[in-house]
């Protein structure tokens, strides 16, 4: 199976994943973060530094887990959209 290159805005969205996930993770060591979201260092490197733009989706589940931080927020920053706060 041939992937289809990425387009920009599939890069841009990368990075701005890997900018939140980087924001969430703060002072918390890599390594440690990585190894409790079942991955290696290098592959959360890659994510936080846009390098690897798509990561599936149960690598996603898995940081949004560790890192504490709503899944919404981080399909949010993917898609660019602004998360919308319930009318109360």
């Amino acid at each position: 199976m041939v992937r289809n290159p990425l387009t920009p805005e599939q890069i841009e969205a990368g990075r701005r994943l890997g900018r939140l996930l980087r924001e969430a993770r703060a002072d918390r060591d890599l390594g440690s973060v990585a190894r409790a979201a079942g991955m290696s260092p290098e592959t959360l490197r890659k994510i936080e530094t846009g390098r690897l733009p798509s990561p599936a989706f149960g690598t996603i589940a898995s940081l949004s887990e560790v890192l504490g931080l709503p899944i919404q927020d981080l399909a949010d920053a993917y898609r660019k959209a602004p998360r919308l706060e319930a009318a109360s």
